[in-house]
């Protein structure tokens, strides 16, 4: 049952990183549409940069923890993509290169949020493979 609970987690953190890298997206689709000017998209977007930085590292953490090693595996080049953005200094969004950059910040977020949610569905299937294993050995 612990192991069902472990899924749930995974999966719930999963869908906040979805949900992070989605404001990301909006953020640079309102600048896209001048819906937003580039001071305050900025703003937004570096806002919410360092909690989904954070929210991945416990994610590829906790998986390590609790001994599912291919999950962390998936989860460690996403992790890696962001220690590196981090270290070189890159993971803000520079105000005054909002706009030449902006087609490059939109495919770098169009690709994490596939591979979010490539691991959401690994994690989904998991969980119902574990709820369903639970139930088997219930009877």
């Amino acid at each position: 049952m612990g192991d069902l609970f472990v899924w749930l987690l995974f999966f719930f953190i999963l869908i906040g990183l979805i949900a992070l890298v989605v404001f990301q997206l909006m953020c640079l689709a309102d600048l896209e549409f001048d819906y937003i000017n580039p001071y305050d998209s900025a703003y937004r977007i570096n806002k919410v940069v360092l909690p989904e930085f954070i929210t991945q590292g416990i994610f590829c953490f906790l998986c390590l923890v609790t001994g599912h090693w291919v999950m962390c595996l998936l989860t460690a080049p996403y992790l890696y993509y962001n220690v590196r953005l981090y270290t070189q200094r890159k993971h803000l969004v520079d105000v005054t290169e909002i706009f030449n950059l902006l087609s490059w910040e939109k495919k770098q977020r169009l690709f994490k949020l596939g591979y979010l949610i490539f691991l959401l569905f690994i994690a989904l299937f998991l969980l119902i493979w574990n709820a369903l294993e639970d139930d088997e050995h219930d009877f």
